[in-house]
């Protein structure tokens, strides 16, 4: 996607051209992320900032009318941030960021948050589309390929099958942190948040051109699995 992105819109004008054709969902009056949001990328990580203080302080699952949320973003949607999340089963954004319904959150995941290609374009179709004005990329504590990633690097360990190319792009985060104090496996987890949000902020064209036009946002932040905290980097 990104040869159609370029510095005077045309990435933009592209998608909405698709979303004319009926290969995307275009947006429409009901659907504009502002009536969610509020306003911009500070209100939305302002909003998961508190959604997460309330899953901290008393966490409970959500007891939103999910039938009726169904019934009514069925044509339709408006997510308000992105997130970018590990697979693993124990980082779920909609629960961690408050109890959060349906059509709220834009989720991409994969093991290690990787920015490939897939990942990359759906966060484009977030934002160029939908107009998500946030996207976080969520590390998190104990994170499996993360730790694969440091077993590379210090004991030259080797992975099987698809398991081992997905970990060796988690490699160079963790050779920039082998020397720093504290805990590898923890330093590496959020550099590799970093390096995710810096590739998703400079590589995309469209998502490049929206953070130069104030129009998003892009963090990193990593999620304390003990205590339930996520802290933005």
């Amino acid at each position: 996607m990104c040869e159609v992105c370029t510095a005077s819109g045309q990435g933009r004008r592209a998608f909405l051209a698709l979303a004319a054709a009926g290969l995307f969902s275009a947006r429409t009056p009901a659907a504009e992320p502002a009536a969610q949001a509020g306003a911009g990328p500070d209100a939305a990580l302002a909003r998961l900032q508190a959604g997460n203080a309330a899953f901290v302080a008393a966490p409970a699952l959500c007891a939103a009318q999910l039938g009726e949320q169904r019934a009514r973003l069925a044509m339709h949607q408006a997510p308000w941030a992105s997130i970018v999340a590990c697979a693993d089963s124990r980082v779920p954004p909609e629960l961690l960021f408050g109890g959060l319904g349906l059509g709220q959150l834009f989720v991409v995941r994969n093991a290690g948050h990787l920015p490939d290609a897939a990942t990359l374009g759906s966060l484009e179709y977030g934002c160029s589309v939908l107009g998500v004005p946030l996207i976080v990329v969520l590390g998190h504590e104990r994170c499996g390929a993360v730790a694969a990633a440091c077993a590379v690097v210090q004991d030259n360990a080797r992975f099987p099958g698809f398991i081992g190319p997905l970990v060796d792009a988690i490699v160079p985060a963790a050779r920039a942190v082998i020397d720093q104090p504290g805990d590898f496996v923890d330093n590496a987890v959020r550099e590799n948040a970093r390096r995710t949000a810096h590739a998703i902020a400079t590589r995309s064209a469209a998502m490049a051109q929206a953070v130069a036009a104030g129009e998003l946002r892009v963090v990193a932040a990593y999620y304390d699995l003990d205590t339930g905290q996520v802290d933005f980097l």
